[in-house]
């Protein structure tokens, strides 16, 4: 199934995985910039579960939260993220991305989440991500017909997915996705309660499969139900898009320089060619317009 949005030189398509993926991978996605050589788009990502992106040339890079930006190589990885990454491409390139959910990482990845959360990692042998390596001569050296690449990443990803055994967490790690979306839940006393298991037990499993600790989670998660509103309808005032956990907008604009490095107004100003298609597009393909709403 596709879904698709343009937004001029921007587009942005989405594909569903196959059922038995469907517990460890978001989305299959493709983006294709269609710019003139020497022209350049910037964006900014919001914080979000781990991927695997993949480019046809070398014109990108990016910075994590504070970070300058850094050339990427042709297939990088971004473990799991609390802050925003901004990024740029420059000239003409056709990119595309694995969402790794945190029951995915925890299958498919043999290293505790927090060590990679917040970094970009190429690839390459001697890392966590070698496996996903030839990934990259496997779409850019067939048909250049995104359904056909989005077809092989998945044939790949189900290999990949039968030569790796369950892990024996995975019952406790969806429980705790299950439980970390409900905006029910205010606090970490609340998720382990409801999970059955200690404050110290949830700490170790969110921190090997999610990155972070249980409260940082759910500061996001509130966090990022409100910016999604606001991505999906930029008319709307911040006031009008605060998760009914923020106890007013001094609260929600604290959080938003948290997570963001930057005031909600500074990002209101910016464009987002990127980011804006890929949320309406995303909410369409999936029900959600950020991949941490992602339903596990």
């Amino acid at each position: 199934m596709l879904k698709q949005e343009l937004n001029g030189a921007v587009s942005t398509r989405f594909f569903i995985p196959s059922a038995e993926l469907s517990p460890y991978i978001s989305t299959i996605y493709q983006t294709e910039f269609a710019l003139k050589p020497g022209e350049v788009v910037r964006d900014w990502l919001h914080p979000e579960w781990a991927n695997v992106r993949i480019s046809d040339t070398g014109s990108w890079s990016s910075g994590i939260g504070s970070a300058d930006f850094q050339p990427l190589a042709g297939i990088i990885a971004t473990g799991p993220t609390s802050l925003a990454t901004h990024f740029k491409v420059e000239g003409p390139m056709r990119s595309w991305g694995i969402g790794l959910l945190p029951l995915g990482w925890l299958r498919l990845l043999d290293a505790p989440a927090n060590q990679y959360a917040d970094a970009t990692t190429e690839c390459a042998l001697g890392t966590p991500f070698a496996h996903f390596a030839t990934l990259r001569d496997l779409v850019f050296g067939g048909s250049g017909d995104p359904a056909a690449q989005a077809k092989s990443i998945d044939s790949f990803l189900l290999q990949l997915l039968s030569s790796h055994q369950p892990h024996e967490d995975e019952s406790r790690v969806h429980a705790a996705h299950t439980t970390l979306i409900d905006d029910d839940v205010r606090s970490v006393g609340e998720l382990a309660e409801r999970l059955s298991i200690s404050s110290r037990s949830l700490e170790r499993l969110s921190l090997r499969a999610f990155g972070f600790s249980p409260k940082l989670l759910l500061r996001r998660q509130r966090f990022l139900r409100s910016l999604a509103q606001f991505m999906l309808d930029p008319s709307l005032t911040w006031i009008k898009t605060l998760d009914w956990h923020y106890v007013d907008q001094a609260h929600f604009v604290r959080d938003f320089r948290r997570f963001m490095t930057m005031s909600p107004s500074e990002y209101a100003a910016l464009e987002h060619p990127v980011l804006r298609s890929a949320a309406r597009a995303r909410a369409v393909a999936m029900g959600a317009a950020v991949q941490a709403l992602h339903q596990p």
